[in-house]
C-alpha cells in the first residue's frame, strides 16, 4: 500500500472556505477508481508553520499512484487547489 499526503496553506483559510475546500478535495472519493481511501482534515493548530488542510490517500501500489496522478478528475482538482493555495508539501512512502 502506498500513502500519499499532501499539506495545503490557503490564501484564504477561513473556516467556511475550507469546509469548501474539503468537500471539493472529498469528490475525489467517487471519480477516481484507484483512489482506496481518502481523507481531509482542517487544521485547528494556531501555530505559524501550520498548514490549513491536510489531504491523506491510500493506493495499492505507486502504478495506481501514477494513474491517480494523471487522471483527469485529479488533474482538475490540482487546478482548483492553485488557485487557492499559496503553498503544498507532500509526502509519499509504502507501508
Amino acid at each position: 500500500m502506498v500513502k500519499h499526503i499532501v499539506f495545503f496553506k490557503l490564501e484564504d483559510n477561513s473556516q467556511a472556505h475550507c469546509e469548501l475546500v474539503k468537500n471539493r478535495l472529498l469528490t475525489m472519493r467517487e471519480n477516481i477508481e484507484v483512489l482506496k481511501k481518502i481523507e481531509v482534515g482542517i487544521n485547528f493548530a494556531q501555530e505559524e508553520r501550520a498548514y490549513d488542510l491536510a489531504l491523506l490517500t491510500d493506493f495499492k501500489s505507486q502504478e495506481d499512484l501514477t494513474i491517480y496522478a494523471k487522471h483527469p478528475f485529479h488533474q482538475d482538482i490540482v487546478t482548483f487547489m492553485k488557485s487557492v493555495s499559496i503553498s503544498s508539501k507532500v509526502v509519499d512512502y509504502k507501508y
